[in-house]
């Protein structure tokens, strides 16, 4: 099965990145026009949805994970050497033993609170590929498999390093196999939303931060000390992540009033995503406690349930999300007002 690849470096960001000229960011360029050549070489496989799992199967009973961590020894060349297995002895590598970890805590986030059995609901195995390319820029969900580059060292560490891009990632997949939203315009930006939300949850959930103790920061610790910033994304203020001389300013509206029409980036996945990402954030806020508690069972129906088109709109799946708080809590219910209020807020009509 092969969807679309699906990175977490967006293209905007890697091509101001590869036009500086500055010599203490000479490999941080090179490394950029690199990684920016690598996705758009798999633009068309990106455009067009993946097929998903028919709706309505039944998932089976979660059972444990099944890791296998490669290494490409900075080639491009997939999957690479196996370096370690599941039940395994560390590798002592702490990108492969990073990733391992960061696969096994998504596993648990969907297995313990969702009662998924792995990423397609159907026990499948997780891989994971590190030391992707030299000093490569990105990490990716490929259809199949993640895929970890060890950055340039100038701008951006390791991507490993943060559990929020694992999950992020990894959630992709869940898509891919669950509602197969085409990566193109407000569905692909559902489709990134999906991935900040549910990877902001699995680092929530290992460190059993409640909504209002997590930083809500997507990529946090992949920069260098040298970037002006704390993360690639805010779910909670998007916009607001980074503030950088060579990185620029986080693009990111947090309504629809500013929403951002342009054809790049398949027509803008990664900027508009910080409005149905605000919106979860705001239903979090509004009930407390724990985001993947009845937030997260609410977008995790919406997005499962069998509903959504494969170009749905950020109005369709609003409308999604408030059904599914009607079906699981009822009707005027809390989770049902502060669905419906935060849709309200970002400025998306029901």
């Amino acid at each position: 099965m092969h969807g679309p690849l699906c990175s977490i470096i967006p293209p905007y960001m890697l091509r101001r990145l590869a036009r500086q000229g500055a010599p203490e960011f000479s490999s941080a360029a090179r490394a950029a026009k690199e990684a920016l050549g690598h996705v758009e070489s798999f633009r068309s496989a990106r455009a067009k949805s993946a097929p998903g799992a028919p709706a309505g199967v039944r998932q089976a009973k979660p059972g444990p994970p099944d890791r296998s961590i490669f290494d490409a020894n900075s080639s491009e060349l997939l999957p690479g050497t196996l370096v370690r297995k599941e039940g395994g002895p560390p590798a002592g590598d702490p990108a492969a033993d990073e990733a391992y970890e960061g696969l096994g805590h998504t596993h648990r986030l969907y297995a313990d609170v969702f009662g998924r059995n792995s990423i397609d609901g159907r026990g499948l195995p997780l891989n994971a590929t590190v030391h992707f390319g030299q000093l490569y820029d990105n990490a990716f969900w490929d259809g199949k498999q993640m895929v970890f580059g060890d950055g340039d060292g100038e701008v951006f560490e390791r991507f490993t390093k943060s559990l929020s891009v694992i999950g992020h990632e990894l959630a992709h997949g869940v898509t891919q196999y669950s509602a197969a939203l085409v990566y193109r315009n407000q569905a692909g930006a559902l489709n990134e939303s999906m991935s900040d939300v549910f990877g902001a949850l699995v680092e929530q959930y290992v460190k059993n931060q409640s909504a209002a103790e997590a930083s809500w920061l997507i990529g946090e610790g992949i920069f260098t000390p040298e970037v002006e910033g704390r993360a690639l994304r805010s779910l909670k203020a998007p916009g607001t992540a980074y503030d950088d001389d060579v990185l620029g300013k986080d693009p990111q509206p947090d309504t629809m009033d500013t929403y951002v029409r342009t054809s790049a980036d398949n027509g803008g996945v990664h900027i508009n995503s910080g409005i149905p990402n605000r919106a979860f954030y705001l239903v979090a806020e509004s009930l407390g406690g724990n985001a993947w508690d009845s937030p997260g069972r609410i977008w995790y129906e919406a997005l499962t349930g069998g509903s959504l088109p494969p170009a749905a709109t950020f109005r369709v799946f609003a409308r999604a999300t408030v059904e599914s708080a009607v079906e699981l809590f009822g009707s005027g219910s809390p989770e049902h007002d502060a669905v419906q209020l935060a849709w309200e807020t970002v400025k998306v009509k029901l």
